[in-house]
């Protein structure tokens, strides 16, 4: 039985989460008075965005996703980064029309 969270991961406890929502709304102040606007992506997405925007001959693809085959028989697979998800995002709802294009996104 797995009884430890996996090696570089840490769990954020009840009594430590305070602290944490402090620092990220201070974050999201500060990124709101440089016009930046947060943006949240989905966990997984098609495998073919990564294997296109990464390249399928890098090590993100070859060695460090975890990809599985959902039940529409389509490649998904859990995002190793968020680069892709958010210009995937970015165009797939059109943002550039939706914003001055001097707004900035921050993934």
């Amino acid at each position: 039985m797995l009884t430890n969270a996996p090696r570089g991961t840490k769990d954020i406890l009840p009594e430590q989460i305070n602290g944490w929502q402090y620092v990220e709304n201070e974050f999201r102040k500060i990124c709101a008075s440089y016009g930046y606007d947060e943006i949240r992506t989905p966990t997984f997405e098609h495998t073919e965005l990564f294997q296109r925007g990464i390249g399928e001959a890098t090590d993100v693809v070859e060695k460090e996703m975890y990809t599985f085959t959902d039940r529409g028989n389509r490649s998904i697979t859990l995002r190793p980064e968020n680069t892709a998800s958010v210009v995937r995002a970015y165009l797939q709802n059109k943002l550039s029309h939706s914003y001055n294009h001097q707004r900035r996104v921050r993934r």
